[in-house]
């Protein structure tokens, strides 16, 4: 299989988890959201044929992302839009549906999920699969726009390997 084959079955099996976490539980808890995304990827498992490691890879990935986009809204009070840095309207509406449906759920329950989600939050790095939008690298500040869900590139500017979400910088003064 060739690497832009197996990217393409990442990506799709990205998008499935998300898909697979619209409908998680009503109460947004650290707990339930593990418990959602555990099985998500167990119904991936059965639906294609992915590695441990690659489906080790697809969880973080997206455990990552949620955790970042969760962050960023409870941070600043903005939209899923915004944290992406990207015009909703361009997203697949696959990829739209769920991550809007998976936000709305933590607004009814944001104040409960900051308490139970740990402190440390995840950089991106080169070759990890990642949602639409813009990114930057955290050596060089060049900015990478993301138009689909995408597998980083090293920076093109500087061959770096760690990203941001560039609406995520806090800029000190």
């Amino acid at each position: 299989m060739s690497e832009q084959q197996n990217d393409n079955r990442l990506r799709e099996g990205y998008e499935r988890l998300l898909e697979r976490m619209q409908g998680g539980a009503n109460e947004l808890t650290w707990e339930n959201l593990q418990k959602d995304l555990d099985d998500a990827v167990e119904f991936e498992s059965e639906l294609e044929e992915y590695t441990k490691d690659e489906l080790a890879l697809l969880r973080a990935w997206v455990e990552r992302d949620l955790k970042d986009m969760r962050y960023y809204m409870a941070d600043t009070g903005k939209q899923v839009a915004s944290w992406l840095g990207i015009d909703i309207d361009g997203l697949s509406r696959r990829v739209a549906e769920s991550l809007l449906s998976i936000a709305d759920r933590s607004v009814v329950d944001r104040e409960r999920f900051e308490e139970d989600l740990e402190a440390a939050r995840a950089d991106y790095c080169e070759g990890e699969m990642a949602a639409p939008g813009l990114m930057a690298c955290t050596h060089c500040d060049a900015q990478v726009m993301l138009p689909t869900v995408a597998r980083l590139e090293p920076c093109h500017q500087c061959g770096h390997r760690y990203f941001y979400r560039f609406p995520n910088k806090i800029i000190e003064t």
